[in-house]
């Protein structure tokens, strides 16, 4: 096995570059003084270089030919190892250099444009440089396409996000999420019309604000405090989680009148950082030891966020800890009043605004998009016609301007092709994954009003996050709960929640 541990060793630099770029990318986020744009470039620019190098070298491609030869019988994890590198190896390899610069520039250029062509509201100011953006994607994804065995380019594109996801999978299970979120939505904004969420405008000072942040951090069970704390919270215009393991770093925004966007954010971003610090220890440096997929990451905040967050028994603990931290602020609110004003569902135009029920149709309309474009069935100067026509067909908005609509989001211009459909498939997820808790933990929302996320996180860590790239996704959930990927539990779970919460 020399040549196996051999590979393992360059494996393991090429995921500490990528880590310390990762620490360096969340600097730039947050505290990097403005001056520091240019040699912050350099050295991001520096160490991708030497990290893409490290992937493509020769030597590396020998150890793993060498380590695929081997005679010794191979354990499940080095065999996975071994498909993880081998596929990564090939697709980096056959893709010039020459064209991943293209790509890089293009992408740059065009995400330049769009912050710019979303302030003016001028989608034609836009267009061109989507389009150019497009047509060197579509080339990138030729040649990924061919080695990878996928037969059309938008699969391909799916693949980089959600391994070995075709879009007929994921079309089977949208359709079905379509055909009942409609319906769904329409009597959830009907029964939920009268509901006052006024009160959560009210003003919390910002130190009060992030001092609740991390105290929904500690009762995740994502420490930012201790003298063994793996975590912190800081600032930043849009939310992400960063990081690796043992430094898992999250960021929020505060709003002095929307306390539920910093407690959302906190426990969806608090989510993410779970899912990272729960990673199997024993894969760490090793291609195994990462996320199964974006999607199953999206299910991991997401479950946090949502099917925690927003439970009457969550409240039922939270709020008078809320109450606490702000001087009896919300003292006078009722707990199922104040439940429902979390889970009021009302259909907009913007999807990071989006609530539990119509967010997926937001997702929806991107890949149905999406698809169509990449088939030619459509074309990129039509984007915006048929943005606002879905719009209103699926949640009965009108679109006003092109920065509520087609350039609300900096997916496209960034080049993110086929990230979309992860972000309603996390929700599909973990629909499956409730079922299987529900049959597991029949008591696990009592735990909840006790302030005990112990059960239920636990449970996730257990069976999702510690498997982390050992299955591709649709396989992970066939591992878990014995079922093919499936939109029936989740939207089980929206209609009975909500025709309970709202007498409907």
């Amino acid at each position: 096995m020399a040549a196996y541990d051999d590979l393992m060793e360059r494996i393991k630099e090429i995921i500490l570059i990528g880590s310390s770029l990762g620490v360096i990318q969340w600097d730039l986020e947050t505290y990097m003084p403005p001056a520091g744009i240019q040699l912050r470039s350099e050295q991001m620019s520096l160490l991708s270089k030497i990290q893409h190098e490290k992937v493509i070298s020769s030597e590396l491609g020998k150890l793993l030919e060498a380590a695929e030869k081997g005679q010794e019988p191979m354990e499940e994890v080095q065999r996975r190892n071994l498909y993880l590198i081998r596929r990564h190896y090939d697709i980096s390899t056959k893709i010039p250099t020459e064209l991943i610069g293209r790509l890089s520039k293009q992408a740059a250029i065009a995400t330049d444009v769009w912050k710019k062509a979303k302030a003016a509201k001028d989608w034609h100011m836009f267009q061109p440089e989507l389009q150019k953006l497009i047509d060197v994607s579509r080339e990138r994804e030729e040649i990924a396409m061919e080695v990878k065995g996928i037969s059309s380019i938008y699969d391909s594109m799916l693949d980089n996000f959600e391994r070995n996801m075709t879009a007929d999978m994921v079309d089977k299970v949208f359709t079905e999420l379509r055909n009942r979120l409609v319906p769904l939505v329409q009597k959830c904004a009907d029964a939920s019309e009268n509901v006052d969420a006024s009160f959560l405008s009210r003003k919390v000072p910002i130190d009060v604000q992030r001092k609740i942040a991390t105290d929904l951090g500690t009762l995740i069970g994502y420490d930012t405090t201790s003298d063994k704390a793996g975590g912190r919270i800081d600032e930043t215009e849009h939310p992400f989680t960063n990081g690796y393991f043992d430094d898992v770093r999250v960021t929020v925004h505060y709003h002095e009148d929307n306390i539920a966007s910093v407690i959302y954010a906190m426990l969806h971003e608090g989510g993410h950082a779970l899912y990272e610090q729960n990673l199997n220890r024993d894969y760490i440096f090793q291609p195994v030891g990462s996320a199964a997929s974006f999607g199953i990451h999206e299910s991991m905040s997401r479950f946090v966020e949502n099917i925690i967050g927003r439970t009457t028994q969550f409240w039922e603990y939270y709020l008078p800890r809320l109450n606490e931290f702000t001087s009896n602020t919300f003292s006078d609110i009722d707990l199922l009043d104040f439940v429902r004003a979390v889970n009021l569902v009302k259909p907009s135009k913007i999807r990071i605004e989006a609530d539990e029920v119509t967010y997926s149709l937001h997702v929806i309309i991107r890949f149905e998009i999406e698809k169509a474009l990449f088939a030619d069935r459509i074309l990129v100067s039509e984007l915006p016609q048929v943005w606002n026509e879905k719009y209103e067909e699926y949640l009965g908005v009108k679109i006003k301007d092109d920065s509520e609509g087609v350039l609300q989001d900096t997916h496209w211009g960034s080049g993110y092709y086929g990230y979309f459909p992860s972000y309603a498939l996390g929700n599909v997820y973990d629909g499956q994954w409730l079922k299987e808790i529900n049959r597991d933990l029949p008591e696990w929302a009592n735990h909840i009003s006790k302030g005990n996320l112990s059960p239920i996180t636990g449970w996730l860590a257990e069976k999702i996050m510690s498997k982390a790239s050992l299955y591709d996704p649709a396989d992970l959930v066939k591992h878990v709960t014995g079922n093919e990927l499936d939109a029936g539990p989740f939207l089980d779970f929206l209609e009975h929640k909500y025709a309970h919460m709202f007498s409907f």
